[in-house]
């Protein structure tokens, strides 16, 4: 088993290439962030502001939603059951998307109600969780769950499924048991698509905590999203969503740096 340790030159060295590769990119990825901003603040010039509010006046409408604290309470609110959501459905779509990966009994067995459940739009369980859970807090944590569980159960299954056959015969060639074997080539091999699951999940937990917050009572950000809309204040409205695309933004990215940090023998998932 000795061969399947990586080393620390190695380490170093993927570590390096991956931060060589990364340079360009952030000039890259900085520069469409600012491209999209420009094309916004010159479509904006056409329209009248209750129409579509230009990024200087979501700026400053922003800012004056912060210094009021409606902003920082009504995220931090919203966050709280997005968090909540997002914990159940890791803890409940990972131990399953695993043993689908790797037991047939257990694919054939929850594979057909995955899907099943996966091709009904997640907004048309709204209906059935306002019966079952209410029209709060509760009700709103059961539709992050139900918004990520199963995309994630997806990704993790196929990961589990997909994995170098060679080096599991490797690892049973050197004696190893089943606990040794998921330790050293089971669980490093579905690494990146446990990270690419948990990438998709937050993705869906942001979209899941806006939904519940618009579609059930509206409360924290839903509610700021749709009193805006009454008065025609656009600015506040596209504010709220400037907010969710930098908050699911930011999120893939610190899941992207873990993954880095984490599977440094992956340099090519790194760039």
């Amino acid at each position: 088993m000795s061969d399947m340790v990586v080393s620390q030159p190695a380490v170093t060295d993927a570590r390096r290439e991956a931060a060589a590769g990364r340079r360009p990119l952030g000039f890259v990825y900085v520069l469409s962030i600012v491209a999209g901003l420009l094309v916004w603040h010159v479509v904006a010039q056409g329209y009248s502001s209750f129409v579509l509010a230009s990024p200087l006046a979501v700026l400053v409408r922003l800012w004056q939603m912060t210094l009021s604290l409606e902003l920082p309470r009504a995220l931090g609110n919203a966050l709280l059951h997005m968090v909540v959501g997002y914990a159940i459905a890791c803890a409940i779509a990972l131990p399953i998307g695993l043993l689908m990966g790797r037991i047939r009994f257990v694919h054939d067995l929850f594979d057909p109600i995955v899907n099943l459940i996966y091709a009904v739009p997640s907004v048309a369980w709204a209906p059935f969780i306002m019966i079952w859970f209410g029209l709060y807090y509760e009700a709103r944590v059961a539709l992050v769950v139900m918004m990520c569980t199963f995309d994630m159960i997806i990704v993790v299954s196929t990961g589990a499924r997909n994995a170098d056959r060679r080096l599991i015969d490797v690892g049973r060639s050197f004696g190893a048991g089943p606990w040794t074997r998921f330790r050293l080539v089971l669980w490093p091999e579905g690494l990146p698509f446990i990270f690419t699951a948990l990438r998709v999940g937050v993705v869906r937990a942001v979209n899941a905590m806006i939904t519940a917050e618009l579609f059930l009572a509206a409360v924290n950000l839903g509610a700021i999203m749709k009193q805006s809309a009454v008065r025609l204040d656009s600015a506040a409205v596209l504010g709220v969503l400037a907010v969710l695309c930098v908050l699911g933004l930011g999120l893939q990215e610190i899941m992207l740096l873990i993954e880095r940090r984490i599977c440094v023998w992956r340099p090519g998932k790194a760039k």
